[in-house]
């Protein structure tokens, strides 16, 4: 509860307590006289649930040795017929009160806004349209929910967030970020039972083997039944220009055997040949930033510039394709090319596993501008929805390109998070895996968090800073 955002949205797993604290949150404010009390009107989409929330907040006003005034049922007149509402009133002058999920309850008040497992309610977005009316006189809207299935709206509203579409606070809560803060601890406390590490891990094999195929959507928040290409055809054509070049470099096996002379020869003549001029066509004046997908003998190595155009979109002036090229002439490349980007802000680079090694020696080189990206399940739910907000808003152009292409359709969704599919074929029959899809998505993850970083720079009164206009 010290997130006091006025707008948060919890995913969680069901059963965890997450609506009993919240219980208490509202209770400590109702209780509270003067600034920072306030009323609170929860939403669930029973009876049952009503009266449960009632009754734990009652209790947490016990405990606070808050006298409520009483706890009563009361009757809403209504253009349908009466709706039950329960109600706790408070000495602060302040009130819980339990509302059915019928968005006309809320016009007209304010205070806290609680709408609970809202991926189950009817009419979520009229219900969000009315509790976001709530916030202008500084009220809170608190939306708390396990999923219930990838197309459900509940599910669209934490894409949205994660997007960055909307500027709420998300929290993520699973049945097992529950159990290492203490849940079955607690729960065998209430029992009267001695708590075990090996009691907790059977009790959670129970509980899993008890939610059998739906375990992940309602103890992990997965969304169910989530599958498919992540991207369209038509969506990613869209974005995609015309003369963008994807520059490729493939050595033969042998190459590797070659002095390191040689090789490094070689590859500075391949740059200047196929580099120089791209680089050279750069816009000085816009921001760079790029990101960086590791590959060596069997997937490629992808570098992907961007530039941040002054309407904010992320064009992409070419990116580099490599294969079976040998870690140390991979570093003088990247650097030929980051060397020369104007402006960089930032970079994020893949650094899992051998890529660790390019992805640090670029740190060295260029400081905390540089993001070693340890991709994983949990970066992915993170930022492939906000990727693919680019391509839907049209903050993003990148090559036209078939292989490019076809990595970002082999974008999918597996167990509610978009992460890339086996390895197919590419153009010239090779292997690929995702591999620009990949390095897009860094470098547009760099892309935010360069701009962030440099949304604000402070200037000493009175001095001139040349440049420091922004973008």
């Amino acid at each position: 509860m010290a997130d006091q955002s006025q707008v948060k949205v919890s995913e969680k797993s069901r059963r965890i307590g997450l609506t009993w604290t919240e219980a208490g949150d509202r209770a400590l404010a109702a209780a509270t006289t003067g600034r920072g009390g306030m009323d609170g009107w929860y939403i669930g989409y029973n009876k049952d649930m009503a009266l449960e929330f009632i009754e734990a907040a009652a209790a947490w006003a016990r405990r606070f040795n808050q006298a409520a005034k009483h706890l009563e049922e009361i009757a809403i007149d209504d253009e349908r017929a009466d709706i039950l509402a329960y109600r706790i009133r408070f000495a602060s002058g302040h009130k819980i009160v339990a509302l059915s999920s019928r968005p006309s309850n809320l016009r007209g008040k304010s205070g806290c806004a609680v709408i609970d497992e809202a991926a189950f309610h009817e009419d979520l977005a009229g219900l969000l349209k009315a509790a976001l009316a709530f916030t202008m006189w500084g009220g809170l809207v608190r939306v708390i929910s396990t999923h219930n299935g990838a197309d459900n709206a509940f599910n669209g509203l934490v894409n949205e967030i994660r997007a960055g579409r909307l500027p709420y606070s998300l929290h993520r809560t699973t049945f097992d970020d529950a159990l290492a803060e203490g849940l079955y601890k607690k729960i065998s406390q209430y029992r009267g039972l001695e708590w075990t590490e090996e009691s907790e891990q059977e009790w959670r094999r129970e509980i899993i083997e008890f939610y059998g195929d739906n375990a992940s959507e309602e103890l992990f928040c997965v969304p169910r039944a989530a599958s498919g290409s992540y991207l369209s055809a038509i969506l990613i054509e869209a974005r995609m220009c015309e003369g963008v070049p994807v520059l490729r470099y493939e050595v033969p096996t042998e190459f590797g055997a070659r002095s390191e002379e040689v090789r490094r020869s070689e590859t500075e003549a391949w740059c200047e040949d196929n580099l120089a001029g791209a680089l050279g066509a750069l816009d000085p004046k816009l921001a760079s930033c790029f990101g960086e997908d590791f590959g060596r003998s069997g997937d490629l190595t992808v570098i992907w510039p961007l530039q941040i155009a002054r309407d904010l979109v992320r064009r992409t002036p070419f990116i580099v394709e490599l294969r079976n090229v040998p870690f140390r002439n991979q570093e003088q490349i990247l650097f030929y090319i980051v060397d020369r980007l104007p402006r960089l802000i930032a970079g994020a680079m893949d650094a899992r596993g051998n890529g660790q090694y390019l992805a640090e020696t670029a740190a060295h080189r260029y400081g905390a501008r540089i993001a070693q990206v340890m991709l994983s399940e949990a970066w992915y739910r993170e930022n492939m929805p906000r990727y693919k907000a680019a391509f839907e808003d049209g903050t993003i152009a990148i090559p036209k390109d078939a292989d490019v292409l076809w990595d970002h359709r082999a974008i999918v969704l597996e167990r509610g998070v978009a992460k890339v599919a086996e390895r197919r074929a590419g153009q010239d029959g090779k292997g690929r895996h995702g591999d620009s899809a990949i390095a897009g998505a860094l470098a547009y993850f760099a892309s935010r968090e360069g701009a962030h970083a440099l949304a604000y720079t402070p200037v000493a009164e009175g001095r001139f800073v040349r440049g420091a206009r922004g973008f």
